[in-house]
């Protein structure tokens, strides 16, 4: 090699370098980092910052993450069907707007007073600090935006540990949200993560000193691992919702209603209905109504084990190639060409079937008959495996609902509505994608993700 092509090669080199600092300059100002410890120490910082701002402050941080979130759903929910390859893509923006405009802010965190004779007593919510999330793939950008909220309205920095295998979606959710923050006059780094997610990277993240709270969002194995920590957890684990029918529902729309749970983002949301226990007497004219509302029935027993052995291993575990595809994608596999308008498969089977006591995540709803009300809430207790997630039911009689709700225990228990109507998707109530069953916490906001504390001032300030 010529003196004169050294140069060159040295030139190139400085210029790659230059770019490669610049890139990761802009990254991190952005809240990405290369390591989880980086990632830590930035938001760790950035919460020392963020407290000296007040609480109307803060909101016009959350109100501008809202403001600039809401011009990218598109983008994310193209995004993360893309990458993660399950949902729907309109559900999805569904989703991502129900996060934006119904996630609470500052006005979550509402003081206390007591006051009499011995003086004046406050209780007040303050931030724990830095909090560790673990994010699902199953919402990569819900969570993180719900999260956010919620957690910097309490006075908390984030870091996010996002699932591998929805990582650019939710970084660039990251990113986003913190450039708002920053437009808006707030510090970097409010929002921080890593940009290649791993267990590792997870497991640095839950043991790092200067985290102070845990909030996971998956499976039984990531909530355990929150749990088993030594700190403060929130834990949001699976579910298995049950969807009861009784004899005297409004038939036809408890069909329909269940199809639009069950397809709701091809079945991935937690809440959605896993299986129908209805009573025998009304069954068949409820599958007559499900399949108006497009729902395709499997009866032939030979197409139904070919559909298990496609979807469901020997255990029952889910095939993860199929979990959250279409209706009409899975039925193609075994042969079946359909309607592309078809959301959810059905099919009758025993109340022992693996597909009745498993959650599948993917638009294929069991259905299994039974003699009557004592029954179906026996059956449903039994196959919800105490998650006590969410359960719906569809009855007009004040009795069964009382009683199924007092029996199943659940966080989130719908009556005579689609499954998202818990998570305020066309019913009342605030949203949330962190839904905290296992740790009691139930639907979180920011008040979730703040510490109680009491303020005491001894003979004074009482004016009764």
């Amino acid at each position: 090699m010529n003196v004169e092509a050294l140069k060159i090669e040295e030139i190139v080199k400085k210029v790659l370098l230059e770019i490669s600092n610049k890139t990761e300059t802009v990254d991190e100002q952005y809240g990405i980092f290369q390591d989880m410890n980086e990632a830590v120490e930035a938001a760790w910082h950035a919460q020392k910052k963020l407290v000296k701002f007040n609480l109307e402050t803060r909101g016009k941080f959350i109100e501008a993450m809202r403001k600039e979130a809401r011009k990218h759903v598109e983008l994310f929910a193209k995004m993360a069907v893309e990458e993660s390859g399950m949902g729907r893509y309109e559900d999805k923006v569904l989703k991502n707007i129900v996060a934006i405009e119904k996630t609470p802010g500052i006005e979550d965190l509402r003081s206390e007073a007591y006051s009499g004779d011995d003086g004046l007593t406050l209780i007040e919510l303050s931030p724990f600090g830095v909090i560790g999330a673990i994010t699902p793939t199953t919402n990569p950008t819900e969570t993180v935006i719900c999260n956010a909220i919620g957690m910097i309205a309490a006075g908390n920095t984030v870091v996010f540990s996002p699932h591998p295998t929805a990582k650019n979606t939710s970084l660039k959710c990251v990113e986003i949200l913190n450039r708002a923050i920053i437009a808006a006059g707030g510090p970097s780094n409010l929002l921080t993560t890593v940009s290649n997610p791993t267990l590792e990277q997870a497991e640095i993240m839950m043991k790092h000193k200067k985290i102070n709270m845990l909030v996971a969002t998956g499976g039984p194995g990531v909530v355990k691992a929150v749990l088993s920590s030594g700190k403060k957890a929130i834990g949001a684990g699976a579910g298995n919702p049950p969807a009861v029918v009784d004899d005297t529902a409004d038939i036809e729309k408890a069909a329909k209603d269940i199809i639009s749970g069950c397809s709701f983002d091809n079945n991935l949301p937690c809440v959605a209905e896993k299986e129908v226990i209805v009573l025998d007497s009304v069954a068949d004219y409820l599958i007559f109504n499900m399949k108006k509302h497009g729902a395709y029935e499997i009866k032939d027993i030979d197409v139904l084990n070919r559909l298990q052995v496609l979807i469901s291993d020997e255990k029952g575990n889910p095939n993860r190639d199929f979990v959250g595809k279409n209706a009409d994608y899975i039925l193609k596999q075994i042969g079946i060409d359909c309607d592309p308008n078809v959301k959810v498969i059905i099919m009758e089977v025993d109340r022992s079937h693996p597909f009745v006591v498993g959650e599948l995540m993917m638009p294929v709803l069991p259905i299994v008959r039974v003699k009557d009300i004592d029954d179906a809430i026996e059956l449903a207790v039994k196959v919800e495996h105490g998650f006590r997630h969410t359960a719906i039911i569809h009855s007009k009689n004040i009795d069964h609902l009382t009683r199924f709700a007092k029996e199943i225990q659940t966080t989130i228990f719908v009556k005579n509505g689609p499954s998202y109507a818990g998570i305020g998707v066309g019913g009342e109530g605030y949203t949330t994608f962190t839904i905290a069953g296992p740790t009691g916490e139930g639907l979180t906001s920011a008040k979730s993700f703040a510490r109680t504390r009491r303020c005491t001032l001894v003979g004074g300030f009482s004016i009764k």
